[in-house]
C-alpha cells in the first residue's frame, strides 16, 4: 500500500480467554488459551487487509507491565493514574535491587512470527514509563542513578531483541508523554521523559532508528481518556525532539483534528514519518471507509505523502480487563482503516 497502515497494538481478548484468566486455570491450559488467542488474532487481522500484524497483546497484563510480570521486588503502592471517568490504574512500586526485566517484547514477536503471513510489529513500553516505578524516597542501596542505568540497559534490550528477532519495526509506547503535561505544566517532567528516551534511542545506529517508532495518546482505558484536555501543541515540539524515524498520533477523537495537523507540520522532523490515527478505538461507533478516507485526506494537506502513514489512535484493550471494546468492533474498524486508507491512496495517485 502507498500510504502504509499498521495497528497500534492491543486487541479486545476472546471470551474462552478472559474466563481462563478469570478462573485462574493450569498453566498450560492458559499457554494454550494464549495461543489460541493469538492465532485468531493474527489470521483476523490478516483478513481485514492489513499489511501489517501483531499480535494483539494477548499474552501481556497490559501494554506497561508486562516486562515487571513475576517481580518479586515490587509492592502495590505506586504511580496513581486517574481517568476522566473517575477510575485510576496503579502502577507497582520498586522495592530493592537491581532492577531486570522478566520478560522481554521478543518472546511475544517470536510466537507470533510462527503464525503470522505478513509482517508483524511489535510494540514495547518506554523507558519513561518504567522509570515511575522508583520511589521517591529512594531505595537503601539502590541508588536512582544504578536503578537509570540498569532501566536504560534494559529498555535497549527489549529493542534490540525485536529488531534482532526480525519485527517489521518496533513501536515504543509513550502514552504518559501527554499526561506529563497534566501533572507538570511546565514541561519540565516532559524533558526527562523526553531526555532518558533519547538516551535509549542514541544507542541505536541511524538506520535501526528508522524502525523504531513513537506512539502517544490520551490513554484509551475503559471508554475514558486521562489527559485528553492537554493541547497537542504543547506536547508536539517536544515529542518530534525524540530520535525516532517514526510517530503514531492520536487524531481520530481530537475536536480539531486541523489544527493538531498543523502543528504537527510546523514542527515534525523532515525526516519523520507521521503515521495519524483514523480510528477512535473508544467511539463505540464503527467508522466507515469513506470516512477514513476523508481523515487521510485532510492529513495530505499538511503532511508530505511520502512521510505520512495511518494508525488507530490507541490501542483497543490496553489492560487485559479492558473489555470495554467488542472484539468484532476493532476488527471492523481496523478493516474501514485499512479500505479508506487505500480509498485516499487511489484519489491521492499514490
Amino acid at each position: 500500500m502507498p500510504i502504509p497502515t499498521e495497528p497500534i497494538g492491543s486487541i479486545p481478548r476472546p471470551p474462552e480467554l478472559v474466563a481462563g484468566l478469570q478462573a485462574a486455570v493450569s498453566a498450560d491450559e492458559l499457554e494454550a488459551l494464549f495461543d489460541e488467542a493469538a492465532r485468531d488474532t493474527i489470521e483476523r487481522l490478516e483478513a481485514t487487509g492489513s499489511p501489517v500484524v501483531t499480535d494483539g497483546e494477548q499474552r501481556k497484563p497490559s501494554f506497561a507491565t508486562y516486562p515487571i510480570a513475576g517481580l518479586d521486588t515490587l509492592a502495590p503502592n505506586g504511580v496513581v493514574i486517574p481517568f476522566e471517568d473517575g477510575h485510576t490504574r496503579q502502577l507497582p512500586v520498586l522495592t530493592a535491587g537491581p532492577f531486570r526485566y522478566q520478560t522481554h517484547a521478543d518472546s511475544y514477536l517470536t510466537a507470533a512470527k510462527r503464525i503470522a503471513t505478513r509482517p508483524v510489529k511489535q510494540a514495547v513500553i518506554s523507558a519513561s514509563a518504567l522509570s515511575l516505578l522508583y520511589p521517591a524516597h529512594g531505595i537503601d542501596g539502590y541508588p536512582r542513578e544504578a536503578f537509570v542505568a540498569d532501566l536504560l540497559d534494559e529498555a535497549e534490550a527489549d529493542i534490540r531483541g525485536s529488531i534482532d528477532a526480525g519485527a517489521h519495526n518496533v513501536q515504543i509506547d509513550f502514552t504518559e508523554a501527554r499526561l506529563s503535561l497534566k501533572l507538570d505544566p511546565s514541561g519540565g517532567l516532559l524533558r526527562s521523559f523526553v531526555d532518558l528516551n533519547n538516551q535509549v534511542l542514541d544507542r541505536f545506529t541511524d538506520l535501526e532508528r528508522g524502525r523504531i517508532g513513537v506512539h502517544t495518546c490520551p490513554g484509551g482505558d475503559q471508554d475514558s481518556t486521562h489527559s485528553a484536555d492537554v493541547d497537542y501543541a504543547d506536547l508536539l515540539p517536544l515529542l518530534f525532539e525524540l530520535h525516532a524515524g517514526a510517530f503514531y498520533l492520536e487524531l481520530a477523537g481530537e475536536d480539531d483534528p486541523d489544527a493538531v495537523l498543523q502543528t504537527v507540520a510546523r514542527t515534525a522532523k523532515p525526516d519523520q514519518r507521521i503515521f495519524v490515527g483514523v480510528t477512535d478505538p473508544i467511539d463505540p461507533e464503527i467508522e466507515t471507509a469513506e470516512q477514513v478516507h476523508d481523515r487521510v485526506l485532510l492529513a495530505a494537506r499538511h503532511i508530505p505523502l511520502d512521510r505520512l502513514g495511518t494508525t488507530d489512535d490507541c490501542g483497543f484493550s490496553p489492560f487485559a480487563d479492558d473489555s470495554s471494546t467488542a472484539r468484532d468492533t476493532a476488527f471492523a474498524k481496523i478493516r474501514a482503516r485499512v479500505e479508506g486508507t487505500q480509498l485516499a491512496a487511489d484519489e491521492l495517485g499514490v
